[in-house]
């Protein structure tokens, strides 16, 4: 997929979501029936429900709290940005007004990750291969209305390696162009030589790894729920992505896997210099050398938010590795449905800087 004929560059919202519903379900296979999530909310308060999953007899899996609209209006007054508020848009049962949502945005192709599984969902193999494969079904199915312009990435269950590979592969042949992961798996990281096999296959598929916030270590998000420290969902989330960036690029996987290109979603990018500075300090330590531009030599790329300093960030890091996204369907401090109609009005920028993080940056990450 490219740009038109006369050059105008393909615009990719890095970062968007798809909102599982009960219809995600309606793709287990009849034998796993048994494993199909039941839906749970709270009474309305302040208009406002809290929203739960109920997953193998255990309330797990994440959803955002159902927002009356004037609760989601002033929400948005609160935070200065516009959320998506069409549920048929969010859940994608209707994928015409998405694509018509789109249009109005400005964007060429969304990239769609979950929400359900920010956190593990499950710590049993059966019950992770039947929901993921739902899920990867449930998105081949979106991908097949939309014309091309809804990617995604595919999820691996990874509690059964064999099963992970066959979902990576049915992804790739059905829209999918990334394998979705997160910084912790369970009690491993990222760089446990355990993954390797997706890293091998994702790098054969061209495919490559998003690393979305989130945190499938079950103790670790027990530790930051506590409920009067709202405030721990910034470690409990962001802080191990940051984390998963050192990690990669201090360990042998960028010469294990050196053709492998990996994205940080929706963690903001204003944390990228001082990484790179800390990693760069390490690799001299341990006697590495270090390339000018390490975005572009590892393969590194980060989502960006109106927020950051982009004009420091471009200048530490260089032009190479930076993307932008919407975090569509999301209400939370990453959302922003508008967030590159603002982005192409920044003027501390230049134009060319802006195509790349619109477009080249991201065809480059997702091969699109």
């Amino acid at each position: 997929m490219s740009g038109d004929a006369n050059g105008t560059p393909l615009i990719v919202d890095s970062d968007a979501h798809v909102v599982e519903c009960e219809r995600t379900w309606d793709y287990l296979e009849p034998s796993e029936h048994q494993y199909r999530p039941v839906p749970l909310a709270s009474p309305e308060e302040a208009g406002v429900k809290q929203q739960f999953w109920v997953v193998d007899g255990k309330v797990k899996g994440f959803r955002f709290p159902a927002f009356s609209e004037e609760a989601l209006r002033q929400r948005e007054q609160q935070v200065g940005r516009k959320f998506a508020d069409a549920d048929e848009s969010m859940e994608l049962g209707n994928v015409g007004l998405r694509l018509e949502h789109m249009d109005d945005t400005g964007v060429d192709v969304q990239v769609l990750h979950n929400t359900m599984f920010i956190t593990q969902v499950t710590d049993r193999a059966p019950v992770e291969v039947a929901l993921c494969g739902s899920w990867n079904r449930w998105l081949a199915d979106i991908w097949s209305q939309s014309e091309g312009r809804l990617r995604w990435s595919c999820l691996a269950p990874t509690l059964s390696m064999s099963d992970a590979l066959d979902q990576v592969r049915f992804g790739k042949e059905h829209g999918a162009c990334a394998v979705l992961m997160r910084p912790y798996e369970g009690n491993r990281l990222l760089v446990d030589p355990y993954f390797y096999p997706i890293y091998e296959e994702a790098t054969r598929l061209d495919m490559s790894i998003a690393i979305h916030i989130a945190n499938g270590s079950p103790w670790f998000n027990d530790l930051c729920s506590h409920p009067v420290s709202n405030a721990a969902n910034f470690h409990r989330f962001r802080v191990p992505t940051v984390g998963a960036f050192s990690d990669i690029l201090l360990s042998e996987i960028p010469q294990v896997f050196p053709d492998l290109r990996w994205g940080f979603i929706e963690a903001s990018s204003q944390w990228v210099p001082w990484m790179l500075r800390e990693v760069r300090a390490r690799c001299r330590v341990l006697g590495r050398e270090w390339p000018d531009n390490p975005m572009g030599e590892f393969g590194m790329f980060v989502t960006c938010e109106n927020s950051d300093d982009l004009a420091y960030i471009v200048q530490e890091s260089g032009e190479d590795g930076l993307v932008i996204g919407t975090d569509y369907g999301h209400t939370d401090v990453s959302s922003d449905v508008d967030a590159i109609k603002v982005f192409r009005e920044r003027t501390d920028i230049s134009e060319d800087v802006k195509r790349k993080i619109l477009s080249d940056n991201a065809r480059r990450l997702y091969g699109l």
